[in-house]
């Protein structure tokens, strides 16, 4: 069993910066890739960026790359989504996950919802224009 609990969402202006958070209990994180996907209000979740177990290869959707960055720090069962010039389009519920399969299943299902066993809360970011 994975807890994923999100923090750090709220409001910000449009180009402004937000980091959110998310912290995994039990001793699994390290062997797990974990994701980042968003839910709009009336849309449906979207994959926004993964970061893999080993060597921390990472996965951007096209409207988040080069704005967008994950990070984790396996010490402190973390994942991290650092979020740079924002734009209103970015509003949403930002959820994290863990996917706790094999290698080879991960690099061919990265950005897929059903691939993620785990999932946290969700944090709402909203960025004004």
């Amino acid at each position: 069993q994975v807890q994923l609990v999100e923090s750090g969402g709220g409001l910000v202006q449009a180009g402004g910066s937000l980091r959110v958070s998310c912290v995994a209990s039990g001793r699994t994180f390290s062997s797990s890739a974990m994701a980042w996907f968003r839910q709009a209000p009336g849309k449906e979740r979207d994959f926004v960026s993964s970061i893999a177990r080993r060597l921390g290869s990472t996965y951007y959707a096209d409207p988040v790359k080069g704005r967008f960055t994950i990070s984790r720090d396996n010490a402190k069962n973390t994942v991290y989504l650092q979020m740079d010039n924002l734009k209103p389009e970015d509003t949403a519920v930002y959820y994290c996950a863990a996917f706790l399969g094999p290698d080879f299943s991960y690099y061919t299902n990265y950005n897929q919802r059903r691939a993620y066993l785990y999932w946290g809360q969700g944090t709402q970011v909203t960025v004004s224009s």
